[in-house]
């Protein structure tokens, strides 16, 4: 197979997933969250594994105490969750006024110094800016709901995902024997090596930045209850969840955390004391969680991250929040090759002449 035949083959392999992903995405969604899963334990049932146990017990135990503790944490927690947002619902139009009237203030001061035309031009501009976040998060949020209730239920998703997961993490080790075997046999190892790349990108990333999400959002649920925040475990442990996308989960805790705070005390020292929170958890994430568990592998840059969550949840929905970041990490690792063939090439080079820098560009480049 020639260099263009391999390239159409590639070309046509990616659009017919595109298709597949387009036209069964609410089908494939239990399916890709056992997959994920699988990914996630199977170091854990490689280490039972190692230590004596079979295969097929290493994973039914894997499996077992993975989504019992799952179910347990969800028993615990959505009651409690379910409750407080209910009555945060109950409390929005109050939070609203009181932010109104403590803004007025601020408002009289605004427009004593600027002009009437200058203040219709503000108005404008806060006016559109509005318009604009409340149309984009509408959009998203209905991608996102579709993605999950329209053809699969809850319920069947919590059916299938645990029965995709034991077989997927009981075969694994043979799946990847088998499409190793399919490798062509003069580029295996050039394939393995980018595919390794691959992996510890992925591993990198999903399971390190999962653990400093599930850290994070325990961190500023009890700190913000602590600091005695209406909701302040609905907050903080939102926060945390969606921390995965970069800046975007703290701004957002940040935003709603000091907004009730401003309607819930008045005062400056409560409010001081819940920013203190926030800023608390950004220098434990920048400092502690994410170098210890996260470190310098990904290779992904924080822009690409939250380009392929954003335009995969507006495209597929959940599941294209799913398929995100491993596609930006395939991409991500196939362009830093690329990128170091090419800086390697008579292409790049001048004829004779070595070459100026590294034939492969830093990580986080791409």
């Amino acid at each position: 197979m020639t260099t263009r035949q391999q390239a159409v083959a590639w070309i046509v392999g990616f659009a017919v997933f595109i298709a597949l992903v387009v036209v069964l995405g609410n089908t494939l969604l239990p399916f890709v969250t056992g997959m994920a899963i699988a990914y996630f334990l199977d170091p854990a049932c490689d280490k039972l594994e190692a230590m004596g146990c079979s295969r097929a017990v290493a994973t039914s135990l894997i499996t077992f105490f993975f989504f019992a503790l799952l179910v347990a944490v969800l028993m615990l927690l959505v009651p409690l969750i379910s409750a407080q947002l209910i009555h945060f619902a109950d409390r929005v139009p109050g939070y609203f006024a009181a932010l109104r009237e403590k803004s007025m203030f601020l408002m009289g001061l605004i427009e004593s110094r600027l002009a009437e035309e200058q203040l219709r031009q503000l108005e404008d501009v806060f006016a559109s800016a509005s318009k604009q976040a409340l149309t984009f998060a509408g959009k998203f949020t209905n991608q996102l709901l579709s993605g999950i209730g329209s053809l699969i239920s809850l319920l069947s998703l919590a059916v299938i995902t645990p029965i995709v997961t034991f077989y997927l993490l009981r075969d694994w080790d043979r799946i990847i024997e088998k499409i190793d075997g399919w490798l062509p046999r003069d580029r295996i190892e050039l394939i393995r090596e980018q595919t390794r790349l691959i992996d510890e990108t992925l591993a990198g990333f999903a399971r390190g930045q999962a653990l400093v999400c599930l850290m994070l959002g325990v961190f500023y649920a009890v700190g913000l209850s602590i600091v005695g925040l209406e909701f302040g475990m609905v907050v903080g442990f939102v926060t945390g969840l969606i921390s995965f996308v970069p800046y975007f989960g703290m701004l957002f805790g940040f935003v709603a955390g000091i907004g009730i705070a401003i309607a819930q005390f008045g005062e400056i020292g409560p409010i001081l004391m819940v920013a203190a929170v926030f800023g608390a958890g950004q220098v434990l994430e920048g400092n502690f969680l994410t170098p210890k568990l996260v470190g310098d592998r990904v290779g992904l840059h924080a822009v690409w991250i939250i380009f392929a969550l954003l335009a995969g949840g507006s495209l597929f929905g959940f599941l294209g929040i799913m398929l995100a970041v491993p596609i930006m990490a395939v991409i991500g690792v196939l362009a830093r090759f690329l990128l170091g063939q090419y800086l390697a090439s008579p292409m790049y080079l001048a004829k004779g002449a070595p070459p100026s820098g590294p034939s492969k560009p830093r990580d986080g480049g791409v």
